[in-house]
């Protein structure tokens, strides 16, 4: 990378992302009137050891312009019971609400807040307060060390978190979510303490493979098998990277090696999908000449980080279906708004009406004569023959069309418990041209980003 093309790419790139003055008055204007309210409610309640802290990237002055996003924690104490704080926490994070444009109730681990408030997406967790991160209660008990822990070695370094977390968002690894699989913004923030700058981690993650062993505090303890291991300086057992997929850790290896050689605004900000209507999209899908299937069903009211799992243990395991009655997927994907769409793109949905059905070896006597009585009296099989030493019975196919298949067997698979009772509701088998009908401008956004379209 030329050091005078990467200095301005820097600047460009930093003078559209990093909030400006009023943007950070704002924001720490509106954390503080909400930790203040928490605070007054906690005290209400005689909850004197109860008080509310703001985590996250907006406590640590690494979040990116226009991302509106507080996560503000009510902390309870350690010996607390946990029934005290789903009950009591959930009480003040309602009331809080109350006062919000819109909010839901969400689980996780424990229940918790979602709310938009005066321009801010807030989510209000309740957690304990334990004394390390090695003696969490919940999951999200650790995230105030985490907090700590930046806020003391990333001064001088904001702008570089900056640089990678926009990057990261440009190529599409940014956001450790299951549905995801990227990089979180904690790991990124690491990373950065780790190599020093935006550039160390590009140039670092060049040379990056499976196995990648990161530990800044020399204390880890654990084995780990994810492609990337960063072990969390708060917690000797814990990969902070282990949400990362393997795909997900090469599309960044692959983009900072792309970087280095073509330095370019457009690995930041890549150019937007253009929408296109249905039949476009469809003579685009048809021009591959594969076949997608599609399985719709009303989405689960069920957090992300529950959903995407399940949905990914749904397409496993409807490939294995198909691949049972030998039809070949090329690709699968999963899709959420409103409703959920299972998306699979096999080389062909239809098959020939018969299949071979291979025996036993001739010479294995028992077995052989028991497989050729069996098939020789059986009226619907086509032939029957010996191909390369071995009985050879060519009988009708059950399913020789995959949509077929997939109405009549779909709810026999092994699925996530609550994706499988939204798809025992009732669901949808689409093919072809009633795929692209569903009108979801962000489902046309991922069918527009298939592989090859």
């Amino acid at each position: 990378m030329e050091n005078d093309l990467l200095k301005d790419l820097k600047e460009a790139v930093l003078e559209s992302i990093s909030p400006k003055t009023e943007e950070r008055a704002y924001l720490k204007e509106i954390a503080e009137l909400l930790i203040k309210k928490i605070d007054r409610i906690a005290c209400s309640m005689n909850l004197k050891d109860v008080s509310a802290k703001l985590v996250g990237s907006a406590a640590r002055n690494t979040w990116i312009s226009g991302t509106h996003d507080l996560d503000i924690f009510i902390m309870f104490p350690g010996d607390a019971s946990r029934a005290e704080l789903e009950k009591k926490g959930l009480i003040i994070a309602r009331m809080i609400a109350e006062e919000s444009e819109s909010f839901e109730e969400r689980y996780a681990e424990h229940p918790y807040i979602n709310m938009r408030y005066r321009g801010f997406d807030v989510d209000i967790v309740p957690c304990f307060r334990v004394d390390s991160a090695s003696c969490i209660r919940s999951a999200v008990d650790r995230t105030p060390f985490h907090n700590e822990f930046i806020k003391e070695n990333i001064q001088g370094l904001e702008k570089e978190v900056l640089l990678l977390k926009q990057f990261m968002k440009g190529t599409g690894v940014y956001g450790s979510e299951l549905r995801t699989q990227g990089f979180s913004g904690y790991l990124t923030e690491l990373l950065v303490i780790k190599y020093g700058s935006f550039e160390n981690v590009i140039r670092s993650a060049c040379d990056w493979q499976p196995g990648t062993y990161i530990d800044l505090n020399s204390h880890g303890i654990m084995k780990h098998k994810e492609p990337l291991i960063m072990v969390d300086p708060t917690d000797p057992k814990r990969n902070v990277a282990a949400a990362l997929s393997l795909d997900k850790f090469c599309m960044f290896i692959d983009s900072c090696r792309e970087f280095v050689l073509h330095p370019s605004l457009d690995i930041f900000f890549p150019r937007a999908v253009i929408q296109i209507d249905d039949m476009k999209l469809f003579q685009k899908l048809k021009s591959r000449g594969t076949a997608f299937i599609a399985i719709t069903f009303k989405t689960p009211d069920v957090v992300e980080d529950v959903l995407y799992p399940q949905l990914y243990k749904m397409e496993q395991a409807v490939v294995a279906l198909l691949e049972e009655h030998e039809f070949k997927v090329l690709n699968k994907g999963s899709w959420a708004g409103q409703n959920t769409v299972v998306l699979l793109e096999l080389i062909s949905a239809n098959l020939p009406a018969l299949s071979k059905h291979r025996g036993p070896p001739v010479w294995v006597h028992q077995h052989a004569e028991s497989f050729k009585n069996k098939y020789m009296a059986a009226e619907d099989v086509f032939t029957f023959y010996i191909e390369n030493g071995i009985y050879v019975a060519e009988v009708p196919r059950k399913y020789p069309d995959a949509y077929l298949l997939l109405k009549e067997r779909l709810t026999s698979c092994s699925i996530g418990k609550q994706v499988s009772f939204a798809v025992k509701d009732g669901f949808k088998v689409l093919r072809g041209s009633e795929i692209c009908s569903i009108q979801d401008p962000s489902l046309k956004l991922f069918l527009m980003n298939w592989p090859g379209i």
